[in-house]
């Protein structure tokens, strides 16, 4: 990998030309929109090279809605909104994927060379499929972690967001669905997209969010065990699924009116100014 800043490269004519004599040939996906400050040479598990360029940002500008939506992680869902329309259902690409994964896993386990000794061509091309696979998987959860983001940032003028760190998930029972559900991308991937588009973006401590009720503000004594899927105030009465409870409580925390969320302006149309 090599990384270097302006005095070590150049773009001229369309290819990139390195400290060293070394110019490289490069397929562009996109136009740059200003001169790189900086750039990134690496290579990935299949042997392809790629070049990441850093330009200065630009803004483009959404009109507004005059929408707002809170967003809660999980793992039974990617996400849980206030509105309805924008709920990310879990995709679950890893784990369509785990029975090709597991067919070349075996192969490369019986092909496996011995200390010392040259791999065979059958355990370099098992190695490859499995690499390409994982590779598939990742672009899969970018892509739909991008697709939705930008639909939310599209629809939304501000978006109150859980601050979640999903690190802790790894070492628990539901790690392999966690990952499979890619929170930390899709939390980058709605980030990017909403500093990109100039919305309003808040991140709110998701500490109590399951147990506070987004109706009174009024805290359970207890946390709901995971199992528990349904939210029920003991202060109000109000009963909602817990997700949907927790997206609202983003909303409040965030000092957005969760104006037409269910439950707080019955008056107003579900979803017809927040989500």
């Amino acid at each position: 990998m090599i990384h270097t800043t302006k005095r070590g490269f150049q773009v001229k004519d369309g290819r990139l030309h390195l400290a060293g004599g070394v110019v490289v040939t490069v397929v562009w996906s996109r136009d740059l929109p200003a001169g790189p400050s900086s750039v990134r040479v690496y290579r990935d598990s299949l042997g392809h090279w790629y070049a990441s360029f850093v330009v200065p940002g630009q803004a483009a500008l959404l009109p507004e809605t005059g929408r707002v939506i809170g967003i809660d992680w999980g793992v039974k869902e990617t996400a849980t909104t206030t509105s309805r329309a924008h709920d990310l259902p879990h995709a679950e690409h890893g784990r369509k994927a785990a029975a090709k994964l597991a067919h070349y896993q075996r192969m490369m386990a019986r092909r496996k060379p011995k200390r010392g000794q040259a791999a065979s061509n059958g355990y370099r091309e098992a190695k490859r499929q499995a690499a390409k696979l994982h590779k598939r998987v990742a672009r899969q959860r970018q892509d739909t972690g991008r697709k939705w983001a930008k639909a939310v940032v599209r629809d939304h003028d501000a978006l109150a967001v859980e601050d979640f760190k999903p690190k802790f998930l790894a070492k628990s029972t539901m790690a392999r669905k966690a990952a499979d559900a890619a929170i930390g991308a899709t939390k980058k991937a709605l980030l990017e997209m909403g500093r990109k588009h100039g919305r309003d973006v808040r991140l709110v401590h998701p500490a109590h969010t399951t147990m506070d009720c987004a109706q009174c503000g009024a805290r359970a004594k207890h946390a709901l065990p995971l199992g528990e899927r349904t939210y029920t105030c003991t202060a109000c009465g109000a009963e909602s699924p817990r997700d949907k409870n927790s997206a609202r409580v983003m909303l409040v925390r965030a000092g957005l009116t969760p104006a037409g969320a269910d439950r707080v302006r019955p008056d107003c149309p579900p979803d017809s100014q927040a989500a």
